[in-house]
C-alpha cells in the first residue's frame, strides 16, 4: 500500500484549514482540526521553515499562508514535510544507485508512474482542497474511483 505519513496528511489538513479561516494560532488550529497540539506545532514550524507559512508573534499572532492557497499545491506540502515524492528508490533522482539498476526492466516505467503521481499532486492546490465539492467535480470530469485489482481466477 502506498500511503502518506500522518505528518503529510495533517499538514494538508492544517493548510486547508488556514486557507478557509485565515490566520490562526497553533492551539486554535489544533482545536479546529481535532489534531494533537504537539503534532500541529511541529508541522506548522516545518511548513513555516519551508516558506509555505508565515508566523506572527504576539497576542494576535499565529500562522497564515505565505501566498495564496491557489499557488500552493498538495505536492508543495508533501515535499516540505517528507522530501521528494518518490514511489521507489529508482523514482527519486539521487546519487544512490540501485544495485539492480543494470538488470532492471521496469525502472523507466516506475519513473513514468512517479511523474504521473507527482503531476497529479502538483495539479491539486490547497484552494482546491478547501472546497468541499472539489472531488465531486473531479468525478464529473472523468476521474474514476480506484478499484482494487484482483489477481488469480
Amino acid at each position: 500500500m502506498i500511503r502518506l505519513t500522518k505528518q503529510a496528511d495533517y499538514g494538508i489538513v492544517l493548510m486547508t484549514q488556514l486557507a478557509s479561516t485565515g490566520q490562526a494560532a497553533a492551539a486554535e488550529l489544533a482545536l479546529q482540526t481535532h489534531l494533537p497540539a504537539p503534532m500541529v506545532s511541529k508541522i506548522l514550524k516545518l511548513l513555516a521553515k519551508a516558506g509555505l507559512l508565515v508566523s506572527h508573534r504576539g497576542v494576535y499572532g499565529g500562522y497564515e499562508l505565505a501566498r495564496s492557497a491557489a499557488e500552493i499545491s498538495v505536492a508543495h506540502v508533501i515535499f516540505a514535510l517528507e522530501g521528494p515524492i518518490a514511489l521507489t528508490e529508482c523514482s527519486e533522482h539521487s546519487d544512490h544507485e540501485c544495485s539492480y539498476e543494470a538488470f532492471c526492466r521496469v525502472r523507466d516505467n516506475w519513473q513514468r508512474i512517479n511523474r504521473a503521481v507527482r503531476g497529479a499532486l502538483e495539479d491539486i492546490t490547497i484552494a482546491d482542497m478547501a472546497r468541499p465539492d472539489f472531488m465531486a467535480g473531479a468525478a464529473g470530469r472523468g476521474a474514476e474511483p480506484l478499484i482494487p485489482l484482483r489477481t488469480g481466477s
